[in-house]
């Protein structure tokens, strides 16, 4: 009777903490989502409907403000979206690409200073990108690639974050049995990267092609640097080009519209992906 006791009062306990735990993530998924609900809500609402305060309830001014946003000659919105997507796709896929190749790399062979690159690679991590920004730019504008978007898009191929996320992730997903078994039946290691690492490396890819194309959407401070004709910027730089506007020629109703529209693209992204995230996160722990 005793041990049945202290079962009720073990189980009893642990529905306790389940039920704290749920409370929690509720209470922070309401937080984190809120942010975007003002922002949906806002979207639908007039500039002068705005300014007298938030509402809980929707607008009736949606499709005027996304009309209004679309043929405003002076907002290029369509085109800053096509240009941040072509950068954010770029910069995606160049991480990716090259910082799972450069992982395979220091994961597959042994060779002398290998553990030197590693610390040396690491050791960038720590550098920040406002300390190199000037003369970064300066170097562009000696290679005439200002008002270009490959400096945008060529140097995140170098990406400390990224290549460590990759190799911590091929110590647990790929035996080098299988790329010593390629090497035996004769394929070449750009084959065997291409053709067999790659697609076990999937979950990991996926999982970082989402961090880098949100992060490169979100970008402002590098593109306002290297770009400055109209047709060439990015949406981040259009929407504070709106926001740092004088406060009676701007309409609220239009930002709140184009921060909507910017968020539309980031979220498809997610959804496509978002599968591959706790597959790619928790591997450590299922190979633990």
């Amino acid at each position: 009777m005793a041990k049945s006791s202290a079962e009720k009062s073990y189980h009893a306990h642990i529905a306790r903490v389940k039920a704290v735990r749920y409370v929690v993530l509720v209470l922070l998924t309401i937080m984190c989502l809120f942010s975007f609900y003002i922002l949906l809500i806002n979207s639908t609402r007039a500039h002068a409907a705005i300014q007298q305060g938030f509402s809980f309830l929707p607008g009736r001014s949606m499709i005027t403000n996304f009309k209004s946003v679309i043929n405003n000659g002076q907002l290029p919105v369509l085109r800053c979206l096509l240009n941040s997507f072509i950068v954010a796709v770029g910069c995606a896929g160049c991480t990716t690409y090259f910082s799972t190749l450069t992982a395979y790399a220091l994961h597959a062979y042994d060779f002398k200073g290998r553990k030197a690159i590693q610390t040396f690679i690491m050791a960038i991590m720590m550098v920040p990108t406002q300390v190199t920004a000037l003369g970064f730019v300066d170097l562009m504008r000696t290679f005439k690639l200002l008002d270009n978007y490959i400096p945008l898009i060529v140097p995140t191929i170098a990406a400390p974050v990224v290549y460590f996320f990759m190799k911590q992730y091929m110590e647990g997903a790929l035996p080098l049995e299988i790329v010593e078994a390629a090497r035996i039946d004769g394929s070449n290691e750009f084959r065997t990267f291409n053709s067999i690492v790659l697609p076990i490396m999937k979950p990991a890819i996926a999982v970082q092609a989402i961090f880098a194309f949100v992060t490169s959407w979100n970008n402002y401070f590098t593109p306002n640097l290297i770009l400055t004709k109209d047709n060439m910027k990015t949406l981040p730089i259009l929407i504070a080009t709106m926001r740092g506007a004088d406060f009676l020629k701007f309409d609220m109703g239009q930002v709140y519209m184009c921060i909507f529209l910017s968020i539309i693209p980031v979220v498809i992204v997610y959804i496509f992906l978002s599968r591959y995230i706790i597959q790619g996160v928790a591997v450590g722990s299922v190979k633990g």
